[in-house]
């Protein structure tokens, strides 16, 4: 009995999955995958290299003053744009003053003693003449002139020196630039005179700015060249919230060597900074034009697929077959990947539903178009494997007119 059931379950399975069969058979192949295909977008591009790099400015200043002194005044707001030789700080003049008195009347001492010896010295010459005095006073009278001018020399020197000093002591700004807070307020007393003074504040360029970065050997050896061949490098500057690179510059000065550490020389770029929004020490992206502009293909970065290790994409054939075409991809420009090799003008590729292609199947094309949208994410000129499914919402703007 328990033999007849068993039998009579197997009947009945073979039976459903036989209906299953034919009921599969009568509906014929699954439907074509649907899929969006755009030829190449063919335009004109610059390879850009990327560097993350910091601001400097082009020239800074640790004011000190150049004598001690009493503060007696500040001339300045915390963070001014100041000019060169502007009144920056006062100190107490009347000790230099003082000094500045005495110099000048050692000055007139010794100008009345130089008077006296030329007086003494004309009188014992004409005597000589009649015997009246022998010529060793007149030789005497002779080097005290001679004593008497160089005195009246030094008090001169003293007195330029003390004048100097009275000019010190009110420091002014040695170049114009924006100047950061004073360091020391009206009523301290200060030393100067040296590097070891104290800093009263400081003062740095603003326009134009250094920005200053790391490249490597090989970058080098590329820049030299485009250097020798007469065409400059522009560089273009991304600030850490900012979308797109909207600020440029040039290139004008790679370092005497290359550090065998690292591999890497330093790099710097003149950036017109009129507004004086960028500030030293703030840090930003930068991209440098590696070549020339030169004509290229570009599709969007999740229609390249993996096979084996080589970069592919999906060529759609007029019948809807799918066929997988090797590449040679090549940087970013602007959401879209560059295609250096293996892809023709008139390829129609899967921009979308690349994961319900097939290869060998085919599938049903809607027609779309390929456009570039700056965007901030589309920097690096290394290539990185690119996902073998996905769409890229950023560079694909599908358009369902037919012919498009």
């Amino acid at each position: 009995m328990r033999r007849a059931k068993i039998v009579a379950v197997s009947v009945i399975l073979t039976g459903a999955l036989y209906g299953c069969s034919q009921r599969s058979e009568a509906q014929g192949p699954p439907p074509a995958a649907p899929v969006t295909v755009a030829v190449p977008l063919a335009e004109r591009v610059v390879d850009w290299d990327d560097f993350t790099g910091r601001f400097e400015a082009t020239s800074s200043v640790e004011v000190r003053a150049r004598v001690g002194g009493f503060v007696q005044s500040v001339h300045f707001r915390d963070g001014d744009f100041v000019r060169r030789g502007q009144l920056l700080f006062t100190l107490d003049p009347r000790a230099a003053q003082a000094q500045l008195a005495a110099a000048r009347a050692a000055l007139t001492q010794a100008e009345a003693q130089l008077a006296l010896a030329r007086t003494n010295l004309t009188r014992s010459e004409g005597l000589l003449a009649s015997q009246a005095v022998s010529q060793a006073e007149v030789d005497t009278n002779r080097g005290s002139v001679q004593t008497a001018e160089a005195t009246v020399a030094s008090a001169e020197a003293n007195v330029r020196a003390r004048q100097l000093e009275l000019e010190f002591t009110r420091v002014t700004a040695p170049s114009s630039g924006r100047v950061s807070d004073r360091r020391v307020d009206p009523g301290n007393v200060i030393a100067g005179g040296s590097s070891a003074a104290d800093v009263l504040t400081t003062i740095v360029s603003s326009a134009p700015i250094y920005f200053v970065f790391e490249g490597s050997e090989a970058l080098l050896l590329k820049y030299q060249r485009e250097a020798r061949a007469g065409r400059s490098a522009p560089v273009r500057i991304r600030l850490q919230d900012e979308s797109d690179f909207s600020r440029s510059g040039t290139l004008d000065f790679t370092d005497n060597a290359v550090d065998p550490a690292s591999g890497t020389i330093r790099l710097r770029a003149v950036i017109p900074n009129g507004d004086g929004f960028l500030k030293p020490g703030m840090f930003a992206q930068g991209r440098v034009a590696g070549a020339g502009a030169y004509d290229a293909l570009l599709v969007p970065d999740s229609a390249i697929g993996t096979d084996q290790g080589r970069r592919v994409v999906s060529v759609v054939a007029a019948d809807g077959s799918v066929t997988p075409t090797p590449v040679q991809p090549g940087p970013l420009v602007d959401g879209l990947r560059v295609i250096r090799s293996g892809l023709r003008p008139t390829d129609r590729i899967i921009i979308d539903g690349l994961q319900r292609a097939m290869p060998g199947t085919k599938v049903a094309p809607t027609n779309g178009r390929i456009t570039r949208q700056p965007r901030a994410e589309a920097a690096p000129t290394t290539y990185a494997p690119p996902a073998a499914t996905g769409t890229s919402a950023a560079a694909v703007s599908q358009s369902v007119a037919s012919g498009d």
